[in-house]
């Protein structure tokens, strides 16, 4: 069975998480946060500690582990009842983070749109990240060195997924609006679907 499937896109900072926690609010829709599934995982799995091994040096995690991860998580959620792949579209964010990733996840994903939040001004981005590390804990969105060499792997690794998935599934949304107005672009194309 292929998972329906809404892909967030975008840069570090471009609203990813923001759009997909609303999104997984409404009936029918099932965000899932590639970052929250390493987040939760158990570091004394053999995955685990996998993950644990490159994250600890500030690398990404390789396409098999990531996947493997994935799918774990959203076969966990399935038998929890949260996730219920006949009547609810995936939300994904983080997740394809590359062409290798997609090509990996075709066979389990009909992708019915990938929302390129596209966030020109990279000063706000980095500014977003800052705050996020604030409010959040996350270290990771503190440093500028650490959030110039995310945004470099996002342009050089991550971007070109957008060519994998063709302009007949992008949709470029503006996210240097307010999250309401970025939402309320991104439903009006959920709706014709």
């Amino acid at each position: 069975m292929k998972y329906r499937a809404f892909l967030l896109f975008g840069a570090p900072g471009s609203g990813k998480g923001t759009q997909g926690k609303i999104l997984g609010t409404i009936p029918g829709f099932f965000h899932m946060a590639c970052g929250d599934v390493f987040r939760s995982m158990n570091l004394s799995s053999e995955v685990g500690r996998a993950f644990l091994e490159y994250s600890s040096k500030g690398q990404l995690v390789p396409d098999d582990v990531t996947i493997l991860l994935w799918s774990e998580y959203l076969e966990k959620m399935i038998a929890l009842g949260r996730f219920k792949p006949e009547i609810d579209h995936l939300v994904l964010d983080g997740i394809p983070r590359n062409v290798h990733q997609s090509e990996m996840l075709e066979d389990s994903l009909e992708v019915k749109k990938v929302f390129h939040l596209s966030c020109p001004d990279r000063a706000k981005l980095v500014e977003r990240l800052q705050r996020r590390a604030l409010k959040e804990n996350r270290i990771d969105d503190a440093n500028k060195e650490l959030i110039e060499e995310r945004l470099k792997i996002y342009e050089d690794e991550t971007k070109p997924v957008l060519e994998f998935y063709g302009n007949d599934l992008i949709v470029d949304i503006d996210a240097s609006y307010f999250p309401y107005e970025v939402l309320r672009d991104i439903l009006q194309f959920v709706e014709t679907n």
